[in-house]
């Protein structure tokens, strides 16, 4: 306890972050574990040519090497990129890939808020961000990041209704890619994105639903065409004021549609005129 009291004031002083803390407070390898390494060491140097063909390790660029001499690790930091030496029988070394991942969480049957169940999946990418951690402190970080991904992919939209399923598909990703990167951050993962790839829904409501946007649609249709018809209906009334107003604008109108109708067919038209216009006629 006294221990872990100097470990967090020195934290807080900014000294030192914790786990390079508590890399200085472990003990060292012991008598016994120096006896070996030195054994290990001359044993080497005996067998010069050999032992360099074993000692010597290469890492890639986007690798970094974790060293265990007699099961302890020997460095805060992992080796590489690069070459690096191991002293045979005593040091063992674990890789460590750097690169981003990415695996597809499989579809999930999931029971939203409003008791609707529907079938999710999505897609995570993640990096390893501390070699050293997701090798010491979990088992596989890979295999235990897929299962919490898909056990935070239930949690998360069992809160959620099935509109905001449907239509927030942004703020789903970023509160699970959030949930996910603090959950997975003591085994040196970095989630760096989530996805929500298909929400399948089933057939009953797929019907139920094409049923309802076409009633919508309908609805708004019907009421397009009663506006329509509003709107003829006023410039008709409109006009017949014009024309009241102006008996020869009611003969033009009739001329215009004779002419109208004679471009169309070459036959014979009975068209019937108006007293109004013949009313001139007999008078003389």
């Amino acid at each position: 306890m006294e221990m872990e009291s100097q470990i967090e004031s020195q934290i807080e002083r900014g000294h030192a972050s914790k786990q390079d803390l508590i890399n200085d407070s472990k003990p060292g390898l012991g008598f016994c574990g120096w006896i070996l390494v030195i054994l290990s060491s001359i044993f080497s140097v005996l067998c010069f040519p050999v032992t360099v063909f074993i000692g010597i390790k290469i890492v890639k660029e986007y690798e970094r090497a974790v060293i265990f001499r007699l099961g302890r690790i020997t460095a805060r930091r992992a080796k590489g990129p690069g070459i690096f030496f191991v002293i045979p029988c005593t040091d063992s070394f674990v890789k460590v890939d750097m690169r981003t991942v990415s695996f597809d969480i499989p579809p999930q049957e999931i029971l939203t808020k409003d008791s609707v169940t529907v079938s999710v999946d999505g897609v995570v990418y993640f990096r390893v961000s501390d070699p050293i951690a997701s090798v010491a402190n979990v088992t596989s970080a890979d295999y235990c990041t897929r299962l919490l991904a898909q056990t935070t992919l239930r949690n998360v939209l069992g809160t959620k209704n099935l509109a905001e399923v449907l239509s927030d598909r942004e703020g789903i990703s970023h509160s699970m890619q959030v949930t996910l990167d603090e959950a997975t951050d003591s085994w040196g993962i970095k989630v760096e994105r989530v996805e929500i790839k298909d929400v399948k829904l089933p057939q009953q409501l797929q019907r139920a639903m094409a049923a309802e946007a076409e009633a919508t649609r309908e609805a708004r249709a019907k009421v397009i065409a009663a506006e329509g018809e509003m709107n003829a209906s006023r410039a008709l009334k409109e006009a017949s004021l014009v024309i009241s107003e102006s008996p020869s604008a009611l003969q033009l109108r009739y001329l215009q549609t004779l002419n109208t109708i004679a471009a169309e067919k070459n036959s014979t038209i009975i068209f019937p005129l108006p007293m109004d216009v013949l009313g001139h006629f007999i008078k003389k």
